[in-house]
């Protein structure tokens, strides 16, 4: 039977450092910690960070839960976020965090057409794509 991809749920990052990784997604993207677990079974207690309906599951570098990416490593992703907020007040928060700002604003397509995108790097080196809908 074939089927089709309804939404993205979770990724895995991978970090060389949980604290400091959460701190800065709570602190320049407002999302929110959660820790979840009971240690039990070896899994232990684990750090996730949501934003809308969906989550960012943190894996310790070289303490990766099973089973996991063949070359999990810290800085190896690209992600893209999208705000309701336009390109102005991205860059002013960015500023405001003291967060370097690598390219942008800039018109980018996304998966629903045009948006303006600003791009920073976390803590790891991941880079991270903030981007708008609103009319330009």
């Amino acid at each position: 039977m074939r089927f089709t991809v309804d939404r993205l749920d979770h990724l895995v990052l991978t970090c060389s450092d949980i604290e400091m990784t959460a701190s800065w997604y709570q602190r320049v993207l407002g999302m929110e910690r959660d820790e979840y677990g009971t240690g039990k079974g070896g899994q232990g207690l684990r750090t996730a960070l949501k934003f809308g309906g969906q989550k960012l599951n943190l894996h310790q570098a070289g303490q990766e839960f099973k089973p996991n990416a063949r070359a999990a490593a810290p800085g190896t992703a690209d992600l893209c976020f999208v705000t309701g907020v336009g390109p102005a007040e991205i860059v002013g928060h960015l500023h405001d965090c003291g967060v370097m700002i690598e390219m942008g604003p800039v018109a980018r397509t996304g998966a629903l057409g045009p948006m303006m995108s600003v791009y920073c790097r976390d803590p790891d080196g991941n880079l991270v794509e903030i981007s708008s809908y609103l009319p330009m």
